[in-house]
């Protein structure tokens, strides 16, 4: 069974850093694209990154561009997200994302990472993991 595990949320202060982690559970990351999106209380799921399986193209939300860094270590068959100058609307629940079709990463980033349709592309999504930002 396909399913990604996050962990690695917490409490930060503003400025601070976290590093999510997906790790695969039941599957190969190789041949998944991977990606991370989040939701905060009262809003919709929005795309943050994701990274294409095919060759290792990565792509990033607006607000996250510069701070935020999806990184893949094959070896360890896990996925990170690492998150520098949080700020407090980065504050929501995190969520890994998998799916091994053609170009849904691609795909995503043409749709807009945080358009409101980016989300059904998915089709695995783990349990999620909560990131609050203090100010």
């Amino acid at each position: 069974q396909v399913q990604p595990v996050e962990s690695g949320g917490g409490l930060v202060q503003t400025g601070g850093s976290l590093r999510l982690s997906c790790a695969a559970s039941g599957f190969k990351m190789d041949y998944y694209d991977i990606g991370w999106f989040r939701q905060a209380p009262g809003k919709d799921r929005e795309g943050v990154s994701c990274i294409s399986k095919a060759d290792g193209t990565t792509y990033y939300e607006d607000s996250v561009q510069g701070r935020f860094t999806i990184i893949k270590d094959s070896a360890q068959n896990t996925v990170y997200l690492q998150m520098n100058s949080l700020r407090p609307e980065d504050t929501a629940v995190y969520y890994c994302v998998a799916d091994n079709h053609p170009k849904v990463c691609d795909l995503s980033h043409e749709l807009g990472l945080t358009h409101h349709q980016t989300w059904y592309r998915w089709a695995y999504w783990g349990q999620g993991t909560q990131v609050t930002v203090s100010s």
